[in-house]
């Protein structure tokens, strides 16, 4: 299987992609361009709204024009009719050489987003959880690049990937509390297979993992561990992807240039992109940050 070209690109570290059902839109972010991204899939527009700091995750705000941001110096709330800005938390405003990283919501609408180190140094980065009433709880200490996360259809696990592990762990998951336990490693990603990076679930409970330095995207039974499928994709360093359009089909997937050399980019000049493939399964919808504005 090969992904084909979406939105032809250079975005330097193409990250975060998430499908807006509500608006039709792929939006998706350049974390080193501080580019936040949205598309109409079908006129193909495409909006940029550049931020004064790296930008690594969004997510909507159910039932407003309001998105939540994970930036180099915190969280915050962005209006996208007014363009204001509103400070929300920063809870390694001490950790200065520290950024966030792979963000999104669980099925009951908390946003969970990672941290890492700039340089990605071992063990300086943290996973935290940011409920609806816009309390910032930390889960997951000395991770090194936290990255992608995913949430069960049964809603009874949590998947995540620190991605220097090449691995893929399961934790039980609480959809009430949002509480955490049992580690388990459920895939185990060769190394030549590239590293794992960002990831989604599909209907079926498989999970989707991008593959940094492996130009592929690869779909994986988390019940047994073993791989199902492969996407070459053609650009060196895979970032993540999304289920995305009215059925839910089509696989997007995103790119990176950063830190490939010219004869690396001579071989994928792509590199950058945002890419598609139209799939067998489903995935799942897109959950949406939930304030509680009680």
């Amino acid at each position: 299987m090969n992904a084909e070209l979406f939105i032809p690109d250079k975005n330097i570290l193409g990250e975060g992609p998430l499908w807006d059902a509500h608006r039709k839109e792929l939006l998706w972010v350049d974390i080193e361009r501080q580019l936040l991204c949205f598309c109409k899939v079908v006129s193909g527009d495409i909006e940029t709204i550049r931020f004064d700091s790296k930008i690594s995750s969004v997510v909507p705000v159910k039932d407003t024009n309001d998105y939540l941001l994970a930036l180099q110096y915190g969280l915050k709330f962005y209006n996208r009719t007014t363009g204001k800005t509103t400070p929300i938390a920063h809870p390694e405003s001490d950790i200065q050489n520290n950024r966030f990283n792979d963000g999104k919501c669980d099925p009951n609408g908390r946003y969970w987003v990672g941290t890492m180190d700039l340089n990605a140094e071992s063990e300086k980065g943290s996973l935290y959880c940011f409920d609806e009433q816009q309390q910032l709880t930390k889960k997951l200490s000395r991770l090194t690049i936290s990255n992608g996360l995913a949430w069960d259809l049964d809603k009874k696990s949590f998947y995540f990937i620190d991605t220097v592990t090449y691995k893929v762990v399961r934790y039980l998951y609480n959809e009430n509390t949002g509480d955490i336990s049992n580690q388990q490693t459920v895939v185990n990603v060769p190394k030549n297979h590239g590293a794992p990076d960002g990831m989604c679930i599909d209907s079926e409970g498989m999970l989707w993992i991008a593959h940094w330095g492996g130009a592929n995207v690869s779909r994986w039974n988390p019940m047994n561990g073993k791989l199902i499928q492969k996407v070459e994709v053609p650009s060196l360093n895979v970032t993540s992807c999304c289920f995305g359009d009215t059925d839910l089909k089509t696989l997007y997937i995103t790119s990176a240039r950063i830190g490939l050399n010219e004869p690396q980019l001579k071989k994928y000049p792509l590199s950058g992109s945002i890419f598609k493939i139209r799939t067998d399964v489903k995935g799942v919808s897109t959950d949406f940050y939930k304030l509680d504005l009680k």
